[in-house]
């Protein structure tokens, strides 16, 4: 079993309680922003899987509903091998997203969304992204809270200081079934 799928089965039971909602992939020429419209209410959580690599070696960011305003906190802790750091964020206007940062090269991510329609509560997201470089890189572990109790009904995932996703980046959205 791989990666995706130990994470999967540890948390949500069997690969059966995902169901594939929407992918997309970057082709020649790169793109600014990837994003998953019209996300259904059917699902409990939701999960996002991605390889990327932004072109100008940078993170990645998100917005739920095309929010730009200051909604969002996060905290962080990203280890390389040799050295570890820690450092929680308020009041940003997006999801930060560390995978790749500072790097070249190709990343990934395991995102989940918590209970991204209820309405009655703010939206947790967690993830989990990692960058292999032949013996370097990092590993982390990142939350971020939505302050919106509305339903998230799209996912924007904007590239950084103006640069593109590069051709092959890919991401893959799916619905997660309640127990």
């Amino acid at each position: 079993m791989n990666i995706l799928g130990i994470i999967a089965s540890s948390k949500f039971g069997d690969a059966g309680d995902f169901e594939s909602i929407a992918t997309y992939s970057v082709g020649s020429g790169g793109s600014a922003t990837i994003t998953f419209s019209s996300i259904p209410a059917t699902f409990t959580h939701l999960q996002i899987r991605a390889v990327l690599k932004q072109s100008l070696g940078s993170g990645a960011f998100a917005r739920f509903n095309s929010d730009t305003g200051s909604n969002y906190a996060r905290h962080r802790l990203i280890g390389n091998g040799s050295a570890a750091s820690a450092v929680g964020d308020a009041n940003q206007d997006k999801v930060l997203i560390n995978t790749s940062q500072g790097f070249s090269d190709f990343g990934a991510i395991v995102m989940d969304i918590f209970d991204y329609a209820n309405t009655n509560k703010y939206k947790t997201e967690r993830h989990l992204f990692g960058i292999d470089l032949n013996g370097s890189g990092q590993v982390g572990l990142e939350s971020n809270l939505w302050r919106d109790t509305s339903a998230i009904t799209s996912i924007e995932f904007i590239s950084p200081n103006g640069g593109n996703y590069a051709q092959y980046s890919h991401f893959a959205l799916y619905g997660i079934r309640s127990a």
